[in-house]
């Protein structure tokens, strides 16, 4: 850590996620203390790792943390970040900030007006490897991104109270925009809805951008098997980064190309080149960039305008559902 001594976190929520958080500050010599609506397993938590079991209020009303981590229900965030950072604390919060474009930049406005910091919980943007991959597309090893795609299949967890859209496919979009630089200007929804007829299962979320690349993000909690796995295909290389597979074996460059013979375009393979980097936890690697974002006062890699373009998609992705025509997102200017 940078600077002065450790900031202290308290950690909300010690779930299926968040319990993850909760290690990952407690490693880092951060954690301050834990919450959950489960008094048992906060209780279970603050043994553990020898700090105190408290309620939000608490939390929010006391001077022993200087920021929250959120792992609730993504229907609370606005709530509970908004709390907090009335309450003159730092806020990390789980994706995605908000349930809608207007609560996201409301609150994005609120840590403005109060000097605290915002981050949004967008992990892959702290993988080693998606670092490298966004490092190399800058640099035009792959030359000219000319399509995207992205499978996050897996059976289960099925929620209730979001679809697989709002669930799995913020990472995707995320990474998408990390890797073109602007927004989408058409955004097309297919999905199947089929253990409620209120509840997308599976969707194939498709994107238009100005310079004529696409991209396409296909999701869903229902597949026999897990996949989670982009593709990069650029005019002069490929590139694929498969998070199910092994360190070494995640991220893979294709030097494929298409030669012209007898005016008739003929693909010719190249062998695979797997990128290596030093093997990191995604997740320590997010926890202590919230760390240093509080005690260096930067904005943190996934800030509240990051978290508003991705949300932003999100509510384009919604309406196409509903309407089944393609619509247009927010730019970027307008969030």
């Amino acid at each position: 850590m940078r600077g002065s001594a450790t900031p202290k976190i308290a950690a909300v929520g010690c779930g299926y996620w968040g319990k993850n958080i909760v290690r990952n500050f407690a490693e880092l010599g951060a954690l301050s203390a834990v919450c959950d609506s489960n008094a048992a397993v906060a209780d279970a938590y603050a043994r553990k790792y020898g700090v105190p079991a408290l309620s939000l209020p608490q939390i929010l009303d006391g001077n022993a943390c200087e920021g929250v981590a959120f792992a609730s229900p993504a229907a609370l965030h606005v709530r509970h970040a908004g709390d907090a950072l009335r309450a003159g604390k730092h806020v990390f919060v789980e994706k995605p900030l908000a349930l809608t474009v207007p609560e996201g930049r409301a609150l994005a406005k609120l840590a403005q007006e109060t000097r605290r910091i915002l981050m949004v919980g967008h992990l892959l943007h702290y993988h080693p490897l998606v670092l490298r991959l966004f490092e190399l597309v800058r640099e035009g090893r792959l030359g000219d991104i000319r399509h995207i795609y992205s499978n996050r299949l897996n059976i289960g967890k099925v929620r209730s109270e979001e679809d697989v859209i709002w669930s799995f496919a913020p990472h995707d979009l995320s990474m998408i925009l990390g890797i073109m630089g602007e927004m989408p200007e058409r955004v097309f929804v297919h999905a199947s809805c089929i253990l409620d007829p209120k509840i997308a299962d599976i969707a194939n979320i498709h994107m238009d951008f100005a310079n004529g690349a696409t991209a396409r993000v296909f999701v869903s909690w229902l597949n026999p098997y897990k996949e989670q796995k982009l593709s990069v295909i650029g005019t002069k290389a490929h590139a694929v980064f498969d998070d199910a597979a092994p360190w070494d074996h995640k991220l893979v460059l294709y030097d494929h190309r298409v030669e012209y013979r007898d005016g008739k375009p003929e693909a010719v393979r190249a062998e695979p080149t797997f990128v290596h980097v030093a093997q990191r936890e995604p997740l320590r690697e997010e926890c202590a960039h919230f760390l240093d974002a509080i005690a260096d006062g930067t904005a943190p890699r996934t800030d509240a305008r990051e978290a508003l373009r991705v949300l932003a998609i999100l509510e384009a992705a919604t309406r196409a559902q509903q309407t089944g025509v393609p619509v247009a997102p927010d730019s970027a200017e307008q969030l």
